[in-house]
């Protein structure tokens, strides 16, 4: 598997529980909202405890990659953005776009979450740009096709609508709520 880019690195190796845990609540601390955090950890029962823990605090678990006897954890820290209001005029629901797939309409679909999230689960076929790379990579993308921009729930998805419609795409869709709710077909790029 390729490697997944990732803000901070924590090394936990060797510590046991709770210790992996402790260490990655005080280095999510320190990042800034929508930032991922990977944590290198050898206790096995750090898998189910991070992700756990994730889930209660709000933050996102994206997924663990086992390289020997070294976990790697990647966390998603959460954001205000996630919060924020969605302004894009031209939004359609999950069941809607899988609807779309099905009747092979010609379309792209554009994911714009970080490369880790990407990497675990993402729509088959879909374009990953993440929202922070955006701006440079528009030129990726063909001006007059229909795009349905997804991410996690909405809001990023949100901004890069409006974005590429400031830049004179005039298709585009924002999917809510994108992935955290997606039921359809899924894609790894883990083997």
């Amino acid at each position: 598997m390729d490697n997944i880019k990732s803000n901070v690195t924590l090394n936990a190796q060797g510590l046991a529980c709770p210790m992996p845990i402790v260490k990655t609540k005080k280095a999510m601390t320190q990042l800034e909202g929508g930032q991922v955090l990977e944590v290198q950890a050898t206790d096995k029962g750090s898998k189910a405890d991070l992700k756990a823990w994730a889930e209660s605090t709000g933050h996102q678990y994206l997924g663990t990659v086992e390289e020997g006897d070294i976990l790697k954890h990647y966390l998603r820290k959460s954001s205000d953005e996630e919060k924020a209001e969605k302004k894009h005029p031209n939004v359609i629901d999950n069941d809607e776009l899988q609807l779309k797939m099905t009747s092979n309409e010609d379309m792209i679909i554009l994911d714009v979450r970080e490369e880790a999230e990407y990497a675990f689960d993402h729509i088959p076929n879909a374009i990953s740009i993440p929202l922070g790379e955006l701006e440079d990579r528009m030129n990726e993308l063909k001006k007059e096709d229909e795009i349905y921009v997804v991410c996690r729930t909405g809001s990023r998805s949100d901004f890069a609508a409006q974005k590429l419609t400031a830049n004179g795409f005039t298709k585009v869709i924002n999917v809510l709520p994108g992935m955290s709710n997606w039921s359809g077909e899924m894609s790894s790029q883990i083997r």
